[in-house]
């Protein structure tokens, strides 16, 4: 037997602590199982493999453990902000104990290289251990009083239950990143991770149950998402919805918190651009290509989705970028790869539908292209060049291991090209030319600006995008302050 093999066969028997995987939702400090037997299947995208099955919940269910979360606030809101930084420490302690459990975890449902998932969990921890520290400074502010007779303060107050709606490709830093700053801040939550990856979800609470948050306090609701969250964002007891995923999700969301007026913070879709000059570090602009477009096998909202390269190096850099990924490795997870499977078989499909319209139109297929011997689920990863800008690819998010490129020739024209989308997350920039990087980074229509480096992002980092790319910031203070309610307070001093 090969070793990728025996990798393949590795199971969930490997886990240091069994109880980590968890077939049940977590409501009000309980473990429950699924309504009438109702449960969604969960499958390995590596092999196919059946993993194992989370109950299926309804509108019932929600409106129950929302109810616990609503009572579960009083005491909650309450506690010191000491008491609440020490859940939050001592869940991050028991994080990071589990770390090699929580990332075997995350390769089996999710199927992103080891290292990635190692990677993912002591970013999901640094979430939680960044709020732990800010849950002790939610009030620092106050006003200069403008009136000769009054006294002014300002308090920051936790604004609710929090209802958290995560996605698939991140499925324990996504939590942690919206969790940490809501349970810092005073609220409770209650999660509903995606249907393909909920047991990194239930793991993590399983871990904050041990850390000791009362019951209430946090919640993972796993079913369909048009049962949970449409029951979510029905509920005036919900008075956040913080949600990441895609653009068009989160215009349906949008419209059904609407009646009941939610505070709403939305990561959305990204469509970034990777734009290269010809006096860049040319060594150091092609590494950061190749980390920007293939981490998560490209499924990831920070991938780099367009390639603009000045003229004079184009067919060089296209050349060396194609030469490495060419050498790129493509397994099940737990081999450690560089590109694992996709997520579903439509991720695959877009994939080869992105492929297949660019060399309708005239582009270049310089390595890749289709499908890969690894499995169904697996898609070479692959090099266009000459991409015009009406190609799908460079109108949509691709969400894979598809790079296209095209050239350019002057500043303007390639600052008009990259910022003709609504969905204004990321930008990549590389120059050396000081000018070119103040002019660009602010003239750039992106919430996040790359300049010469890949790897941007953190606990202290406001994360969040312009336009259609989103609504406020998640990360730092900012991500803290979503969850809290402004009071002014105005005393006579007689």
């Amino acid at each position: 037997m090969t070793a990728i093999a025996a990798l393949e066969k590795t199971s969930l028997s490997a886990l240091r602590d069994p109880r980590l995987f968890r077939e049940y939702a977590y409501a009000d400090g309980h473990w429950i199982a699924a309504p009438g037997d109702a449960v969604i299947d969960v499958h390995d995208p590596a092999d196919g493999s059946r993993l194992g099955c989370v109950p299926a919940l309804g509108p019932v269910e929600v409106e129950a453990a929302v109810a616990a979360a609503h009572r579960a606030f009083a005491g909650w809101s309450a506690a010191l902000p000491q008491q609440r930084a020490a859940r939050l420490a001592a869940w991050h302690a028991l994080i990071l104990e589990a770390r090699a459990d929580l990332a075997h975890l995350m390769v089996l449902e999710q199927g992103k290289p080891l290292s990635e998932a190692l990677g993912e969990i002591d970013y999901a921890a640094s979430f939680v251990a960044f709020y732990a520290e800010e849950a002790r400074r939610v009030n620092v502010e106050s006003v200069t009083p403008h009136l000769a007779d009054a006294e002014m303060q300002l308090v920051r107050e936790p604004a609710g239950v929090a209802a958290l709606v995560t996605p698939w490709n991140f499925p324990s830093a996504m939590l942690t990143r919206k969790a940490a700053a809501a349970l810092a801040a005073g609220c409770t939550v209650v999660a509903h991770p995606s249907s393909e990856t909920p047991f990194s979800a239930l793991a993590l609470a399983e871990l904050a149950e041990r850390a000791g948050l009362p019951a209430g306090v946090f919640n993972v609701l796993t079913g369909r998402p048009d049962r949970v969250v449409g029951a979510l964002t029905a509920s005036p007891l919900v008075r956040v919805l913080s949600f990441t995923g895609s653009t068009e999700i989160g215009r349906l969301l949008y419209g059904q918190s609407a009646p009941t007026i939610k505070r709403l913070i939305m990561e959305l879709g990204g469509h970034a651009p990777f734009v290269v000059f010809a006096d860049c570090d040319f060594e150091r602009a092609l590494d950061s290509a190749m980390a920007a477009k293939f981490a998560t096998s490209g499924q990831d909202c920070l991938a780099a989705n367009r390639f603009y390269v000045e003229r004079p190096i184009y067919q060089r850099f296209v050349a060396a970028f194609a030469e490495r990924v060419r050498a790129l490795r493509l397994g099940p997870g737990l081999a450690d790869p560089d590109i694992g499977p996709l997520i579903n078989g439509r991720a695959v499909a877009k994939q080869a539908a992105h492929v297949a319209d660019a060399l309708d139109r005239g582009a270049r297929l310089v390595a890749g292209g289709s499908t890969a011997a690894e499995g169904p689920l697996f898609f070479e990863p692959t090099v266009l060049a000459d991409v015009p800008e009406d190609a799908r690819i460079f109108r949509e998010e691709t969400f894979g291991p598809v790079a296209a490129f095209a050239p350019f020739d002057d500043e303007a024209a390639v600052l008009a090209r990259a910022n003709d989308t609504e969905t204004g997350l990321v930008a990549y920039l590389h120059t050396r030319d000081a000018g070119r990087i103040a002019r660009l980074s602010r003239g750039l229509a992106f919430g996040m600006v790359a300049v010469n480096r890949t790897k941007i992002t953190g606990a202290p980092v406001p994360f969040g995008g312009m336009r259609q790319a989103g609504l406020g910031r998640e990360g730092s203070r900012m991500g803290l302050e979503a969850y809290t309610d402004v009071k002014y307070i105005c005393r006579d001093t007689f």
